[in-house]
């Protein structure tokens, strides 16, 4: 049985979904005001990871993944670019989605934006103010009232009067308790605003993914993920307000994924180790940024350096170079691989031990071929092939991979990559020396192709080059 770690309970539980075969999961998704960064990337990562291996284990998944296209910080960058809101918004969907597909991330089932959300947003917000967890301040603002919810911090494991004594109110809020947060916005000049019976305004940000998620999945529903820095407030504040709404449970498991380290150096931009998808992927590959990270377990912290890039794509090439020698076929009738990596699956997503035993078949394909035992070898590399796809790996062609540019844009990112022909062209003229025993021309014509990054393996059926 699958058993993960609940962030609300602080302990690993049986995971029963609330409709047999059928799971309801919603994750925060980002708000468009910026190119995604690596800290978004191990969030879409880690989920499309969950998403996967449920599927492959016959849920039936609904994965929600919403788009804040609303905030002070989308409004901000706005007025910095002198673009209206909605250009800026429009454009870096768009940016989002291009950098979704790089990633190879599966599409959710549904992407709610949240002014496309506004009736449920209103309707919520009425809801808490009659149920007196909410009122309309002096300043035309509308705030949830936190003492009006008795497990307030039961997420975060923060408690309320410690958090009331490091709080600090603006001059122009006009809030009952430091702690309460704000529902609506009053209009301001220049801003984007909506009706609603409390004056034109927008929602806050806490407001817009309780709405989106309960009016996809319902007022009760299987999972809520996102990335840690998510726990408090903004996870915290979303269940406070959802449960006071509609007097129920919401989402019944937590999923948060752990921060990203730089060189083991908490990612920030004023350190100027901030990375955007973009800056990675201009060096990487998606696949070996996608190995890196589920080499740690989710819910640590990652630490990110080119060192342990350089690690994947070395440990990529092993797979894929096992791939290519035993031609991938059929599956074998033993279950004594599968097993153990569904067990490391069901154990929290434990994907390092997924991957050790990925590493356990990658060993014995190995072994078959150089046994010439190639019908166990193709086997073999169909079952890593099948349990990779679980975890978005293993599924491109191995000559096509093996012969790629070490970089996306080539070799050194300029005009000077050598085609396939040429390589080819070289590889003959090498062999036609060693036909005539000039072993120095084809000790030159390796060397030549080693100074391009391009190795050679010679083998009972000829040459091949990666």
């Amino acid at each position: 049985m699958l058993r993960f770690y609940n962030s609300l309970t602080g302990k690993k539980e049986d995971f029963v979904p609330l409709d047999d075969q059928r799971v309801r999961m919603y994750v925060c998704g980002i708000t468009v005001y910026d190119l995604i960064h690596l800290g978004h990337a191990r969030m879409f990562i880690v989920f499309d990871m969950i998403v996967r291996f449920l599927r492959s284990q016959g849920y039936d998944v609904t994965y929600v993944r919403n788009i804040t296209d609303i905030d002070d910080k989308i409004i901000n960058r706005a007025a910095q670019n002198n673009e209206p809101v909605e250009e800026l918004v429009a454009r870096m969907i768009d940016e989002l989605h291009k950098d979704e597909q790089s990633l190879g991330l599966l599409p959710p089932t549904h992407e709610p934006r949240a002014t496309q959300t506004m009736d449920e947003i209103l309707d919520m917000i009425a809801k808490l103010i009659e149920n007196g967890a909410a009122y309309l301040g002096d300043n035309g603002d509308v705030y949830y009232n936190v003492s009006s919810f008795d497990t307030y911090g039961r997420l975060s494991g923060k408690k309320t009067d410690d958090l009331r004594a490091g709080a600090r109110v603006e001059p122009d809020q006009a809030k009952n308790d430091p702690l309460d947060f704000v529902l609506w916005k009053a209009e301001k000049p220049g801003e984007p605003s909506w009706d609603s019976p409390w004056g034109r305004g927008r929602p806050g940000w806490h407001i817009e993914c309780s709405a989106m998620s309960t009016a996809i999945l319902g007022n009760v529903f299987d999972i809520h993920g996102g990335g840690m820095d998510l726990k408090f407030p903004h996870h915290e504040n979303e269940i406070a307000q959802t449960c006071a709404a509609t007097g129920e449970q919401f989402a019944r498991y937590w999923i948060h994924n752990g921060f990203v380290r730089i060189d083991n150096e908490k990612m920030s931009k004023s350190l100027g180790n901030f990375f955007t998808v973009r800056d990675v992927l201009d060096i990487y590959y998606a696949e070996e940024i996608r190995f890196m990270m589920l080499g740690s377990h989710y819910r640590q912290p990652l630490n990110y350096s080119d060192k342990e890039l350089e690690s994947a794509r070395a440990t990529l090439d092993g797979y894929y170079t096992a791939l290519s020698k035993a031609k991938p076929g059929g599956l074998p009738e033993s279950e004594s691989y599968s097993e153990p990596f569904i067990a490391a699956m069901n154990d929290d997503f434990n994907t390092p031990e997924a991957l050790a035993v990925l590493a356990d078949i990658r060993r014995s394909v190995n072994r078959c071929v150089d046994d010439g035992d190639t019908d166990k070898a193709a086997q073999l590399a169909g079952l890593m092939v099948e349990l990779g796809g679980i975890l978005g790996m293993f599924q491109a062609d191995p000559e096509q991979w093996l012969k790629r540019s070490l970089r996306p844009g080539g070799p050194s990112n300029d005009d000077e990559q050598i085609s396939d022909t040429e390589i080819e062209d070289l590889i003959t003229a090498r062999n036609q020396a060693r036909q005539k025993k000039n072993w120095a021309e084809s000790d030159r014509i390796r060397n030549e192709l080693a100074a391009m990054s391009i190795q050679l393996e010679d083998g009972p059926d000829g040459t091949t080059w990666r």
